[in-house]
């Protein structure tokens, strides 16, 4: 094992006497002035391990097999959410769809294309096994004008008192829509991509989900209020409108619950242009976990560098420390900008769960895994992360959807999603 996320106030005193090895992370100090119930300073960090798995090739593609990695040679596999179940198993739902030389290349299929399946394992980071496909594009059951009858991705799985909720995205193709209209041109693969939703399912237990006991929603959670864009955008919005960071789609949810006014926060990622793209977030607050949610106008999740730009980002992974009575994102950082290194994932704080801040110094997950052999692999992809905690609410498992090599041109199944164990430290 090699390095360390801090997800307390770690001293440059106890820092100095921790003797750590560099491995996905570099060792620093995350916190400076964090907050414990006590008013009492708290160290608490969590240290991520190897992985058991090994380097293979599959079809002539370069992967990561074994215990620690879930993947289907016939289809991507990619972001994956876990729970701890009633039954005391852990059950994960994933993005996953067909690949194969009839189907579009990735970057094109996970719009077409997307499922989400359930697999199950009695550990919290190996051994998962595929059982069914969930949840699909609703047009597969007779309704191709639902709102997310073409693909459903990103989910998100949350457990909020006796029930369990998935928070999903979904879209589909709006030319149908009788108030379509399109400023330029606009490609089948955009046109899907440019009203992607966000929607919730409640359930009870595992079983329910199997067996499609539940309801599912006529109408999405949450969609975006404004449609900004120059050019080559579908249902534009007129030019005078001010965009809102819900603006043209809402994707990437994660919905955490806030103590100190019992709310629900759901954030989302909304596209800008101004002029190229730009990843944005907002949150949307309820006071159920089912909502209603209503987003509010204010940018969230957004860290601003020393040259006045707004470093570009996504995929963020909201969770609370109660002993810290603080709010941590996991967040995809395209450019190295949040790490100060190369681009990767990166950790962000918040005492509100509205204004984040950036670390004294970076928190750097760099693009890469280590093997159980002690073989360091560098990756393309290594995004969407998702933790697990244990029962005393430490962080147990950190998932991310993972390729080794360019994927958005692929149409074989070399994606598969990671399971990194941490280890808690006090």
């Amino acid at each position: 094992m090699d390095a360390v996320v801090v997800a307390g106030r770690l001293s440059q005193d106890v820092l100095g006497r921790c003797t750590l090895r560099i491995w996905i992370l570099v060792a620093v100090q995350l916190i400076a002035g964090c907050r414990t119930e006590s008013g009492q300073n708290s160290t608490s960090f969590f240290q991520l391990q190897s992985i058991d798995a090994k380097l293979d090739s599959v079809e002539g593609c370069r992967q990561i097999t074994g215990p620690s990695v879930l993947s289907d040679p016939d289809r991507f596999v990619w972001g994956a959410s876990v729970a701890k179940g009633d039954d005391g198993r852990y059950h994960m739902l994933y993005a996953t769809w067909p690949s194969g030389s009839e189907i579009p290349p990735f970057s094109t299929s996970w719009l077409t294309h997307s499922q989400i399946a359930y697999a199950v394992s009695d550990y919290p980071d190996r051994d998962f096994s595929f059982v069914k496909i969930v949840l699909k594009g609703r047009k597969d059951e007779g309704d191709p004008l639902a709102w997310d009858a073409q693909m459903v991705h990103n989910p998100h799985l949350r457990k909020f008192g006796s029930k369990y909720y998935l928070y999903y995205i979904g879209s589909r193709d709006p030319v149908d829509d009788p108030n379509y209209s399109e400023r330029g041109t606009v490609n089948a693969r955009n046109r899907i991509q440019q009203v992607q939703k966000i929607g919730v399912i409640e359930f009870r237990d595992f079983e329910e989900l199997l067996n499609g006991s539940f309801e599912r929603p006529d109408r999405p959670l949450l969609e975006p209020r404004t449609r900004v864009k120059a050019n080559d955008i579908v249902m534009p919005d007129p030019d005078d409108v001010i965009p809102k960071p819900d603006n043209i789609i809402v994707v990437n949810p994660s919905v955490v619950f806030r103590p100190s006014d019992k709310k629900y926060l759901l954030y989302f990622k909304g596209n800008i242009y101004d002029p190229g793209w730009r990843g944005v977030h907002g949150v949307a607050i309820a006071d159920t976990p089912i909502g209603p949610f209503e987003p509010l106008d204010e940018f969230v999740l957004d860290i601003t560098t020393e040259d006045g730009s707004v470093v570009n980002a996504e995929d963020p992974y909201v969770w609370y420390a109660k002993g810290d009575e603080t709010f941590y994102a996991i967040i995809k950082d395209f450019s190295g900008k949040l790490t100060k290194s190369q681009p990767g994932l990166a950790v962000i704080r918040s005492f509100d769960g509205i204004k984040w801040t950036y670390p004294e110094k970076p928190v750097s997950i760099e693009k890469a895994i280590t093997l159980s052999e002690d073989v360091k692999v560098r990756v393309s992809n290594l995004e969407r992360p998702q933790l697990l905690f244990d029962d005393s609410g430490d962080p147990q498992v950190l998932f991310a959807a993972c390729a080794i090599d360019p994927v958005g041109k692929s149409q074989m199944g070399n994606t598969f999603n990671v399971h990194i164990p941490v280890r808690a430290v006090d």
